[in-house]
């Protein structure tokens, strides 16, 4: 899951560098709608777990598949305005930043500080060569092997050095060459949607069914997981981007309306990959993973479904009235 890590902050770079969230104006409502999209189903989890032996699990229903949510998107065509995809987008890599930093502070074990200042004096040594102008690839992906072994033995997740190595990939190069960021997303990413993410599914996807399904999404983890991706997403994106355009803080894309902004606001709900990703690092036994799991399925059905849904109904062309009335005489 590493370099799925590196090619989500591959993917966050470039976005930064020169795409949607390269400025201020731009950033502002996707921004907001990717903070709700993580507050509001965290809350709605802690509320129905607070205390309990599936507190740990918070984190679960915060995520976004951006791959997945982008996906359903896309069955619906060119019906679907342009900035609908572009917030939709936005709001998925901004969403996978939190994610990172929650990883990072909330889930990780017990820290041993000699790796970790190894791992630091690596990532400082990886920024002075992006400063002095390393091109080659291979020498930052070199060290960031052994960044990633330095940060294994931490006790810091280790999928980290996928994020942090993305950072000090070079952005830029000159005489109209490919920058090297470009070029190791281009030969990356098809390995992480077509490989890597697959088999991590198929390995940890699976569900012990030792208990009727509906009484897994009947637990208060389950249920915190189904509800927070289904209700929590809805509520959370679509009120804060309407506290954001409130206060002129951001506004809809063009020929966006509120009704599209909501079908989207559902397909934030797919959480699948992310979501599985931090269930097994929040939980250990089978029972609570087995919980969490069908709530993250649950819900992130259920969003999808809906959010098309949605979407055909907002984007479908009215039909005109054929009939020509006789003209007066």
């Amino acid at each position: 899951m590493a370099v799925f890590f590196l090619v989500v902050g591959l993917e966050i770079k470039r976005e930064l560098l020169n795409g949607e969230l390269s400025s201020r104006k731009k950033a502002m409502l996707p921004a907001f709608a990717a903070v709700g999209g993580m507050v509001v189903p965290a809350t709605v989890y802690f509320v129905l777990n607070a205390g309990g032996t599936g507190s740990r699990g918070w984190g679960i229903p915060m995520a976004t598949d951006i791959a997945l949510a982008v996906g359903v998107l896309a069955l619906l065509g060119k019906r679907i305005p342009f900035g609908l995809k572009i917030f939709l987008t936005a709001l998925a890599i901004i969403d996978d930043i939190g994610a990172v930093i929650i990883i990072a502070l909330f889930y990780t074990g017990n820290i041993s500080w000699v790796p970790i200042g190894i791992a630091m004096a690596l990532l400082l040594l990886l920024l002075a060569l992006n400063r002095l102008g390393v091109k080659p690839i291979s020498v930052y992906l070199l060290f960031g092997f052994a960044l990633w072994l330095a940060l294994l033995k931490s006790g810091v997740h280790a999928t980290i050095a996928g994020i942090l190595l993305a950072i000090v990939i070079p952005g830029r190069s000159g005489k109209e060459q490919e920058p090297p960021l470009l070029l190791l997303e281009r030969v990356l990413e098809p390995w992480s949607a077509y490989l890597i993410v697959p088999l991590f599914a198929l390995a940890n996807a699976g569900i012990l069914l030792d208990r009727n399904p509906m009484e897994s999404l009947g637990d208060p983890i389950g249920m915190g997981v189904a509800l927070g991706l289904f209700f929590g997403k809805q509520i959370g994106v679509v009120l804060f981007s309407w506290i954001a355009v409130r206060l002129h803080l951001g506004s809809l894309p063009p020929s966006v309306s509120w009704r599209q902004l909501h079908g989207a606001s559902c397909l934030a709900g797919i959480g699948f990959t992310m979501s599985l990703f931090i269930t097994l690092l929040a939980f250990e036994e089978q029972s609570q993973l087995t919980v969490a799991k069908m709530g993250v399925f649950a819900g992130s059905a259920i969003s999808g479904i809906l959010g098309l849904v949605l979407l055909r109904s907002a984007v479908r062309t009215p039909t005109r009235n054929k009939r020509h009335s006789k003209p007066l005489e």
